[in-house]
């Protein structure tokens, strides 16, 4: 439990929703309306931390300006950076060339809305003093943003252009805060795993003494290795993350990027007991779009208020070396199952409807290289491509699995059975003769762990998607794929 004001949920742009918010002009979500998206989910959701994705064409850098502007009645009484709180998500510049300067003006905007709030309500509270990073495998990365923000952001106010003038503080101001919060994201097997090793190299070469957040990916990791797989590698990491606050005696304090496909986390509305249980020493759960807009909004006002005032506790204890061979048994496996279904997979993807007007990340395929360049669309549309054809893909890669591996299982991951049925209910077993032959093993083994019932009316829209997808009748294919999507309560 931390002694520190960090939120127990996170509102996230993730475009998972099938559902338009009431605000937004159209299905399409993107500037002006996420604005709005991020006073709705501090006024009406009441999360206390909204995520604000930095990287994209379309992406508002005046957000702090625009909040503080429409709304400053509602700022003034629940102070931003003090009460409620805005995680700004900046590209890697280890890995994201192309994207790489746009850091540099993501760390220019932190002082720039602090003297926005310091003009509006005339006080030292910064709106914004923490980024999270995508894609760390490396402490180097993150020691280097934090001294360039301390060197080249709020450093250069004592430097002086001429020789005898007057520091840059005299002519621009003041840089505040001096200082920043740097929060990574671990999103493979070997980052996620290697994090406790990570975080301390960092806490120690920033004398870090009060808290360190750290950021674990789940939809990334089940597509590169298997939904199971992901789930057991984040409990390995968050144990690991344990162990190393008790270690260094200070909060580290996880959160966990969950969605509510049960391949990306199942975690939605009137399903977070049983996260909370699963991952219960996790302090921050992100709640993306299909979360907030696919269900009604008292059942997910009542969801947040209960995540708000509920506690972290101690991790699930693991046994890391049994876990382990089960994470590669059922990744390998997986990976397998997905090479041959990677052609269907990417052309049904191409008529999934979007949900952003934003440019996508880079994301990172282990099995890219060790599959023979298998290539695969960004997690959500990858889910709701093999949704939409009757496939949950929660069950690739569990044919690998032994009896004894089961039940290791099942020690571990409580729910396990209950996720499993929450996607086998959009199996489509009529569609199964038009997949190849070597994944019907793993769709066998899922179907015989546990009982489950067909939800017919979707199914019977993944048979006309079939069908159309075969004869590539593909007029239709957007508008029936939304309509499974409604069924299930989310896109991908």
């Amino acid at each position: 439990m931390t002694k520190y004001n960090i939120a127990r949920c996170m509102s996230t742009q993730h475009p998972d929703n099938v559902s338009a918010p009431f605000f937004a002009d159209n299905t399409v979500i993107g500037g002006d309306d996420e604005i709005k998206e991020a006073f709705h989910a501090f006024s009406h959701l009441k999360a206390k931390e909204q995520l604000w994705d930095c990287e994209g064409k379309e992406v508002d850098n005046f957000v702090i300006k625009k909040l503080f502007t429409r709304y400053p009645d509602y700022f003034d009484k629940r102070r931003l950076g003090k009460d409620i709180f805005m995680l700004l998500r900046a590209p890697n510049p280890t890995v994201e060339k192309n994207e790489a300067k746009l850091l540099l003006e993501v760390l220019e905007s932190i002082p720039r809305s602090y003297d926005i709030s310091r003009a509006v309500f005339r006080d030292d509270v910064a709106p914004l003093f923490e980024v999270s990073i995508p894609m760390v495998s490396s402490e180097k990365t993150l020691i280097r943003i934090a001294e360039y923000y301390k060197r080249f952001v709020s450093g250069k106010q004592t430097v002086s252009l001429i020789k005898g003038d007057i520091a840059l503080s005299e002519w621009i101001g003041r840089f505040f805060p001096e200082k920043i919060k740097v929060m990574p994201l671990f999103e493979t097997k070997e980052a996620m795993l290697g994090a406790d090793n990570i975080v301390q190299k960092f806490i120690e070469s920033q004398k870090i003494d009060d808290y360190q957040r750290v950021w674990f990916a789940r939809s990334d990791p089940a597509l590169n290795y298997g939904s199971l797989a992901a789930t057991l590698i984040g409990k390995i990491a968050m144990q690991r993350i344990h162990k190393l606050e008790e270690k260094v005696s200070i909060d580290l304090p996880v959160m966990i990027g969950v969605g509510s496909a049960p391949f990306r986390g199942n975690f939605k509305p009137t399903n977070i007991n049983n996260c909370m249980s699963g991952y219960p020493s996790v302090q921050t759960y992100t709640i993306q779009s299909a979360f907030k807009y696919d269900f009604d909004e008292d059942v997910v006002k009542k969801a947040v208020y209960d995540l708000n005032n509920s506690k972290r506790k101690k991790p699930v204890s693991v046994d890391e070396e049994r876990l382990l061979a089960i994470i590669d048994k059922v990744s390998s496996q997986y990976q397998k199952d997905i090479q041959v279904l990677a052609p269907m997979i990417n052309r049904i993807s191409r008529y999934v409807p979007s949900r952003r007007k934003r440019k996508l990340h880079i994301g990172l395929f282990g099995y890219s290289r060790e599959s023979g360049g298998v290539q695969l669309p960004r997690a959500i549309k990858f889910t709701a491509a093999l949704y939409s054809l009757g496939l949950p893909p929660e069950v690739l890669g569990l044919s690998a699995l032994t009896s004894s591996d089961i039940e290791a299982v099942r020690s571990v991951y409580a729910h396990f059975d209950v996720d499993l049925q929450d996607s086998l209910q959009y199996l489509n077993k009529d569609n199964l003769r038009f997949f190849p032959p070597s994944v019907h093993k793993s769709i066998e083994r899922a179907c015989a762990l546990v009982d489950f019932e067909i939800d017919e009316a979707h199914k019977k829209l993944t048979g006309i998607i079939m069908d159309g997808f075969r004869k590539e009748h593909t007029d239709a294919l957007p508008e029936n794929i939304t309509k499974a999507a409604w069924i299930r309560r989310f896109l991908g």
